[in-house]
This record gives C-alpha cells, sequence and structure tokens, in this order.
C-alpha cells in the first residue's frame, strides 16, 4: 500500500509515484467526467483539485496531453464553454419568467 498520499491509499486510489500510468489514466477519467459536466478546463482544474487532492500541474498536464490528442475536440468543445455573455441575462430572465408561472 502506498505511504506517499495517506488519503488516497485508503480510498484504493493510484499513486502518482507507486503507479504512475494508472494515476494517469484516473485523471485522465476525470477530466471526461469533467467534459461531461462541460466544465471549463480552469474549473476542472480547481474542481480535481478540490473534491480529488490532484495537483493542478497534474491535471493541467493530462489536459494538454488530451488536447495534443484530440485537436479537432477540444478547439470544438473550447468554444462550446467558454463564457457568453448573454447567456447570463437569458437564464436570469427565464428563472423570473417560471416563477410567474408558479
Amino acid at each position: 500500500m502506498c505511504t506517499h498520499h495517506d488519503d488516497q491509499s485508503q480510498h484504493n486510489l493510484p499513486c502518482l509515484h507507486c503507479q504512475p500510468h494508472s494515476y494517469i489514466h484516473m485523471v485522465q477519467h476525470m477530466i471526461e467526467r469533467c467534459i461531461l459536466l462541460r466544465m471549463s478546463r480552469d474549473e476542472c482544474v480547481k474542481a480535481l483539485d478540490h473534491h480529488a487532492s490532484i495537483l493542478p500541474l497534474v491535471t493541467l498536464t493530462v489536459w494538454r496531453g488530451l488536447q495534443r490528442e484530440n485537436k479537432d475536440f477540444f478547439e470544438t468543445y473550447g468554444h462550446f464553454v467558454s463564457p457568453r455573455p448573454f447567456l447570463s441575462g437569458y437564464v436570469r430572465r427565464s428563472a423570473r419568467f417560471a416563477r410567474r408561472i408558479q
């Protein structure tokens, strides 16, 4: 059992130092889940740091590797998740409209 990170070893998660390939695969899987949740790269980095104690540098490195392998996807995805200034106003108006209906 890994002694580098006590909190990870308690949950049977791979360790970056003891099982680097498994660890990177786990981070890749977590990034893919963030993508399914339509998170930006920065949101994903913060979420993995906060909820899974994944170092931001590791997440960024794996993210960049995925970008290199899937250029077209990430180009399109970047446009899809980029902040849209008019969307927030639309959401606020929709919420007010929904309250009136009830």
